[in-house]
């Protein structure tokens, strides 16, 4: 079966739901995302897609076009092979960054086009261990005011949802984070979890304040996300040990060191694997082994539609995050019912972009 990659195109989409929205460190005037689509010899055709925001539009660019080029000629089963080739040709200006996402994305679309040569979901290829996931409402966002706050988290409950995340690290201080998080609770009642993400926006006194008085509060936040500086691991140590709220990081990395001293410090609950930072897929799953050898649970960051059936295939997957982003621009939605999220039965990652979205990358 000749599955040889035959073209590699690269496009540019912008979310319907785009509007400007801020958090702790970054304020991001539109929701946008790239996306590669391979052609393989045979006739089936895959897609993957990054999150991109505003950010380094040049650059991300540059390295999907090195990425696409360097794509042809290998089989869509080659994932591995393509994986660490263009690990060394990116040796020269760095094998972390945009260079690294591009490759991912190129990844994600040749797993895809080899599920759909094959007929199959990727989930079921990989081998499953479950077929849903418990999934969370994200967002709550600095910019809300009050009102789209409580807008938002009681919509989720509405559709089913059990948990939430609200951004915290407000310019009011951590007074003002403990509003929204009462005027939360308030709103979704104690049957709905709550979570907070930092988006490394405290420094560690503040984090350290913030936790103890939410739990004092009984708010019943389950779990506190990059309260402070990623590569701060001593300092996730001491939150972990002094602040009795567990902590999830993990989605800035582009490699395995980071877990390795967060595990060595023991400043690790959650581990928030980004599929396109870390390398794509086999590199996803190497980190969650990695995660589940120390008794780790995989808590993903934002990539939904790829994360659900990846984590049906772990024995330490404890749930996925989920944004409405891309809903209104692909062709089949994901499936998300009382709680819980479950992978599509069409082959690959089985939805594509509309065609209407897609602006050919100049």
């Amino acid at each position: 079966m000749n599955a040889a990659v035959t073209r590699a195109t690269p496009f540019r989409a912008v979310s319907k739901l785009s509007r400007p929205i801020a958090d702790a460190t970054h304020s991001i005037p539109e929701i946008a995302f790239f996306i590669v689509e391979l052609e393989l010899a045979g006739g089936a055709a895959g897609q993957g897609y990054l999150l991109s925001f505003h950010y380094s539009p040049e650059a991300i660019r540059g390295a999907l076009r090195d990425a696409c080029a360097f794509a042809k000629g290998y089989q869509a089963w080659q994932t591995v092979k393509y994986r660490e080739d263009i690990y060394r040709e990116n040796e020269y200006f760095g094998q972390n960054g945009p260079q690294k996402c591009a490759a991912a994305v190129v990844n994600v679309a040749m797993w895809d086009a080899w599920g759909r040569t094959l007929g199959q979901p990727v989930w079921k290829l990989l081998g499953a261990n479950a077929g849903r996931v418990p999934v969370y409402g994200s967002g709550g966002w600095l910019s809300y005011s009050d009102a789209e706050l409580i807008e938002e988290v009681t919509d989720y409950k509405k559709r089913g949802f059990r948990s939430v995340k609200i951004k915290v690290g407000s310019p009011g201080g951590v007074a003002a984070d403990l509003e929204r998080l009462r005027l939360v609770r308030e709103a979704v009642g104690d049957n709905v979890g709550i979570m907070m993400d930092a988006n490394q926006g405290l420094e560690l006194a503040a984090a350290r304040e913030l936790a103890e008085r939410a739990s004092r509060l009984n708010l019943g936040i389950r779990w506190f996300e990059e309260p402070i500086d990623h590569a701060n691991y001593d300092g996730y140590k001491y939150l972990r040990e002094k602040s009795g709220v567990s902590l999830a990081t993990g989605e800035r990395e582009y490699d395995l060191e980071p877990l390795k001293a967060l595990i060595a410090r023991n400043a690790i609950d959650l581990w928030q694997p980004d599929l396109i930072r870390i390398g794509g897929v086999e590199a996803w799953l190497d980190s969650a082994s990695l995660a589940n050898a120390y008794h780790i649970p995989v808590l993903p960051h934002y990539y939904r539609d790829y994360d659900v059936p990846l984590l049906c295939t772990l024995p330490n997957a404890y749930g996925v995050e989920s944004f409405d982003w891309i809903d209104g621009i692909i062709d089949n939605r994901m499936r998300i019912e009382d709680g819980y999220a479950y992978p599509r039965e069409e082959p690959g990652w089985g939805f594509r972009f509309k065609e209407s979205a897609l602006t050919p990358m100049r």
